[in-house]
């Protein structure tokens, strides 16, 4: 029996992946992450399944709930919002778990920072301006920040910020960064970003506080950087003609030979891919 760790995506219940959509339907125990997941894609669940708040469990709690459902012989969906990569308790759970000798399987999600962009409508590297996206955060009650990885050594990047469980901290992050990015640095606050209550705020770094609304105290991800405000950007090399490309010969070549894409065979039996 196996307990499958679903990244059920930002909130949207048709971002959800097909693959954990399928892994849901299929198992006859459901542990969730309280109000982060929504009703919608709870109702993929069995009609008989045993589905469980984890809101209310601690650790030890959630890995006996886990091991009574595989002693049972029930395989268990375990549901947390966004992608499991980041911030999402799995890796302590699935060392538990392993440490008993239970198979876990991993099925990511649509995670929140990928949201957010989307509903600005916005890229967040743009040529000659930006190529890396920092994901962070600010410390808290759950995870104290290493040393080396202050806001302050982000910002000396200028690369786009994507940061995470910090809007009660929004005054600390606008001081921090100003003295990097500038006082004029476009700023977006995304809150619950693709649920149907989804509200964006924009400003600059020197403005948002003001623009704030005192009902976001959580669930919200703070974007920062140049590409969220500019037009001012290169074209990428990847579309220009004189690009040249394996399936796309230089444009400007005369009469460029096209070589068709070959479909790869499937693999024989029994070979490894």
């Amino acid at each position: 029996m196996t307990v499958h760790f679903i990244g059920a995506g930002p909130g949207a219940p048709d971002l959800l992946t097909i693959r954990g959509q399928k892994i849901i339907s299929q198992c006859p125990v459901c542990l969730y992450a309280g109000s982060l997941i929504p009703n919608e894609i709870l109702a993929y669940c069995p009609s008989n399944a045993t589905i469980i708040n984890t809101a209310l469990l601690d650790l030890d709690g959630i890995i006996e709930e886990c091991r009574n459902a595989t002693n049972a012989g029930h395989d268990v969906a375990r549901l947390h919002s966004g992608d499991l990569s980041i911030w999402s308790a799995m890796g302590e759970q699935i060392r538990l778990l392993k440490q008993a000798k239970i198979d876990v399987s991993i099925t990511p999600g649509v995670p929140s920072f990928a949201a957010a962009a989307a509903s600005l409508g916005t890229e967040l590297t743009l040529p000659g301006l930006v190529q890396s996206v920092v994901l962070t955060r600010t410390p808290g009650r759950a995870s104290a920040m290493p040393d080396n990885e202050s806001l302050e050594n982000f910002a000396k990047t200028g690369a786009t910020l994507a940061i995470h469980l910090s809007i009660h901290n929004l005054n600390y992050v606008t001081n921090t960064l100003i003295p990097f990015y500038g006082a004029d640095c476009p700023v977006a606050i995304i809150y619950r970003a693709s649920w149907p209550d989804q509200h964006i705020i924009t400003g600059l770094l020197s403005t948002i506080q003001n623009e704030m609304s005192e009902e976001i105290e959580r669930t919200a991800i703070i974007l920062v950087g140049a590409c969220l405000d500019d037009d001012g950007f290169e074209n990428s090399r990847l579309y220009a003609s004189d690009y040249d490309r394996r399936f796309r010969p230089n444009s400007n070549q005369a009469n460029p030979k096209q070589e068709t894409p070959k479909q790869e065979k499937p693999a024989r039996k029994g070979t490894k891919t």
